[in-house]
Formats: C-alpha cells, sequence, structure tokens
C-alpha cells in the first residue's frame, strides 16, 4: 500500500503495526501491551534503513500529531502503538478516497476494475457478510 506520509513514515507504521501483531499473538499473558520506544523502533529498521535516534523521534512525534500513533509515558521514555490497525487504516483511506470522488459508482467500478480475481472474491464476501449483518439489524 502506498503510504500517503512518506517511505519513513509507512516503515515506522509497519514496526508499530508488527508489534502489535506480535503482542495480540503472545496474549496469553494479560499484560497490554505498552508499545515501541524511539530506540526500539530505529533498532528495528537498523537492519535495512540505518537512521539516526533524532529522526526516528521526529518521524514518531509526526504520526502522534496527525493522530496515526498515540503514546504513553514509561518511565523516562515515550512508547508509541498505532491508534488503528493494518486494517481500519486501509479502510480509513478507502473511504476518504471514496468521499472525494463526484460519482460513487464510477469510482467503485475504477477500483474494482484494478483488482485481481482473489481481491474481487474478498469483495464479495465482505459484502456478503455486510448484507447479513444489516439484514439481521432491520429484523
Amino acid at each position: 500500500m502506498r503510504w500517503p506520509g512518506g517511505g519513513l513514515e509507512s516503515a515506522v507504521m509497519e514496526q508499530l503495526w508488527a508489534a502489535e501483531e506480535t503482542r495480540a499473538e503472545e496474549s496469553h499473558t494479560g499484560e497490554p501491551h505498552v508499545g515501541l520506544t524511539v530506540r526500539q523502533v530505529r533498532d528495528l529498521l537498523a537492519p535495512s534503513r540505518p537512521l539516526a535516534y533524532t529522526t526516528v523521534l521526529t518521524v514518531l512525534d509526526n504520526l502522534y500529531k496527525k493522530g496515526l500513533a498515540r503514546r504513553a509515558l514509561v518511565g523516562r521514555a515515550y512508547t508509541y502503538r498505532a491508534v488503528a490497525s493494518r486494517e481500519e487504516h486501509a479502510a480509513e483511506l478507502m473511504a476518504q478516497a471514496l468521499s472525494a470522488s463526484a460519482d460513487r459508482s464510477l469510482a467503485f467500478l475504477r477500483f474494482v476494475d484494478r483488482m485481481s480475481a482473489e481481491d474481487i472474491a474478498a469483495l464479495r464476501s465482505a459484502l456478503d457478510r455486510a448484507t447479513r449483518h444489516l439484514d439481521e439489524e432491520s429484523s
């Protein structure tokens, strides 16, 4: 997925999402996930992208100011977490793109034209679930 904020923001968000997903898989202890520190994010990015601590700090602060990351003071350092899951974020981007269109039907058509058969099947399944949910709510 192309990130509107830039490649570095995308790489940092990928680390925040990966930490959430890893924590969810390991979450049998009941302890809340407190997030990643700036140093942890920098260390995770280092093998493919060596960055200064201040660069990562700036990116995380920007993500926080944009409402894409939350932070909490743990000891003497902030830890950062994604506000929304990767899937929730993708859904929000799609909703924003759709709301910018003058012709929603045409936007849907153009979107579906670019989809693989696998993605069309997933979309059809999601629409079926949404329809069943609406039917259940109305009865």
